[in-house]
């Protein structure tokens, strides 16, 4: 049973999806179609900014991934959530905006992703923000993505940015602004108290026009005509059946699912697909390879004075929270906790910032399920451009099967030194003047943690991923064998289907992911329309005048 759908099929309503289905329905020329398997995003657990460690951790919210165990980790398998839910991952993430710096997506560029420069996508970050409190003329100011600060309320917030400031390092009021490299407040997704997820921003008030349409289903895998990719298998309750898209179907189905769905579909290595018993549709090798993330450790030290949120962590103070939150949308409930952050160059030589710090007024772990026994504090940090890369692969030619995650983490010796330079860093920025009231001894990696083979037994046992795994469908030059699709997110070798997410980054970008992702499709939006590409903008990123020979 086959059924004409909408002109365009969107599988996905996460941080890409959201976009698409706005962007492409806005003219009123064309339908639009999002295919969506989780459920409501409606409820506390999702809309309450402070809740963020809940809903990744639901099944009811997340797909439930995880890698095989990873060789350079002591088998560790690492959990990698993706969000099942309107609103994908965007409604299950730490909310925290980067947009990524210049230098990212200059070397997109010099990837073979033709018209991605940072002049190129300036103007849909300017188009895509309405920003309050960034830098005047480098940030947007009617989009539909509102960007937030908070409060900052906590004295600990700025005693991160002064002990910054007095170890040498500039301090940056607006990260996304011209000058990422600093210390600074950080930035969220937060508006009027509410997690602003591209479900609030994007698709609500474009499902509200009558040629936007969402379904839920499971979308099992791509239809192909030859070569041209005529609709998708669907399946509800049970039962199968297939969508036709009139115009193209888009994959936006993260950077696990959309890799996934290409090799379901017979768009992948031609040997891998053989072997499971896939008819091959398009031989493309780089289909789940190129993997990447971020991954992170939690400096935690013990607070002098009682002033962290380890006070709030009891039954009745979460209550508190959660009622002044469910009534005024205000107060603790209302803010992730990231308030102040920092980017630095791990080097001299190092062009721009390749460290990323979070800071949280508490010492406890991201998924919220352990926290230290006493008042204290934490600055997540870790390396932005690890060489390392994995894949996604199918484990079988189900559907219903999990796929085979493998991020291969820590396998250079770069990223152990890079890592060994972050503990060395932040022990530095713990000695300055402005923790001096606050800091007390070390809970981890721990006072006694010093030679290079115990940090690195620290690392190997302790390290996290931040959740930002991209790449896996890479954008390039049409002839690069390395490429999925071409600039304009068309898959290679085939017609009529694209994917835009963030598994079409060449290489991650600095810091969250969340913004670059949702730059990448309202860009590709336009490609879609045939428009042309907004004008490229003339600004100057700032960069640090002698970064050849100064870390700082």
């Amino acid at each position: 049973m086959s059924e004409f759908a909408a002109d365009y099929l969107i599988v996905g309503s996460g941080s890409a999806g959201s976009v698409l289905a706005s962007r492409l329905s806005e003219d009123g020329k064309h339908s639009v179609m999002v295919l969506e398997y989780g459920g409501t995003d409606m409820g506390p657990f999702i809309q309450m900014p402070a809740a963020l460690s809940y809903p990744m951790n639901m099944s009811r919210y997340d797909w439930g991934f995880e890698s095989v165990p990873e060789p350079h980790l002591g088998g560790r398998k690492m959990a990698c959530p993706r969000g099942k839910v309107i609103g994908g991952s965007s409604s299950i993430n730490g909310m925290v905006y980067v947009r990524g710096n210049a230098g990212d997506f200059n070397h997109w560029e010099s990837m073979g992703a033709t018209g991605w420069s940072y002049a190129d996508v300036l103007p849909y970050y300017l188009k895509m923000e309405t920003s309050h409190g960034g830098q005047q003329g480098w940030r947007g100011t009617d989009g539909p993505l509102h960007v937030t600060r908070g409060p900052r309320t906590n004295p600990l917030f700025h005693a991160f940015v002064e002990a910054g400031v007095q170890a040498g390092y500039p301090a940056t009021d607006d990260y996304n602004g011209q000058q990422q490299e600093g210390f600074g407040p950080m930035e969220q997704t937060v508006y009027r108290g509410r997690r602003w997820s591209t479900a609030n921003a994007y698709l609500r008030p474009a499902l509200k026009r009558s040629n936007v349409t969402m379904k839920k289903c499971l979308v099992t895998r791509v239809i192909f005509e030859g070569r041209k990719a005529v609709g998708v298998e669907i399946e509800q309750g049970g039962r199968k059946s297939i969508l036709k898209a009139g115009k193209e179907v888009i994959l936006s189905a993260s950077s696990i699912n959309s890799p996934r769905l290409l090799m379901l579909s017979g768009v992948g290595n031609g040997e891998h697909l053989n072997k499971l018993g896939i008819d091959v549709v398009a031989d493309l090798p780089g289909v789940g390879q190129n993997l990447q993330d971020h991954l992170e450790f939690y400096f935690q030290v013990e607070c002098k004075q009682p002033i962290t949120l380890y006070s709030k962590l009891n039954l009745f103070s979460k209550g508190m929270i959660g009622a002044q939150w469910l009534f005024l949308k205000s107060g603790l409930g209302a803010s992730n906790q990231f308030e102040s952050a920092a980017f630095i160059r791990s080097d001299k030589g190092v062009p721009y910032p390749d460290i990323q710090y979070h800071f949280l007024p508490v010492a406890i772990r991201y998924d919220g399920k352990s926290a230290a026994k006493s008042h204290g504090f934490q600055m997540h940090v870790g390396p932005m451009r690890s060489d390392s890369r994995g894949s996604v692969s199918l484990s079988s030619a189900k559907p219903e099967d999990k796929p085979e995650i493998l991020f291969n983490y820590m396998s250079t010796d770069k990223d152990w030194s890079d890592f060994r330079k972050c503990v060395q860093l932040t022990r530095e920025l713990l000695q300055q003047e402005a923790f001096a009231p606050f800091a007390g001894s070390e809970i981890q990696p721990g006072d006694d943690c010093t030679s290079d083979e115990q940090i690195n037994d620290f690392i190997r046992e302790h390290v996290e991923s931040a959740y930002h795994p991209c790449g896996t469908c890479r954008m390039g030059a049409a002839d690069d064998p390395a490429s999925v699709v071409d600039p304009e997110c068309r898959v290679i070798g085939v017609d009529g289907l694209r994917v835009v997410d963030c598994s079409v980054f060449p290489r991650i970008t600095n810091g969250n992911l969340n913004a670059p992702t949702i730059v990448t499709a309202e860009k590709a939006s336009d490609a879609i329309l045939g428009k042309r590409a907004l004008p490229r903008s003339t600004a100057q990123a700032w960069q640090h005048p002698d970064w050849a020979n100064s870390q700082r």
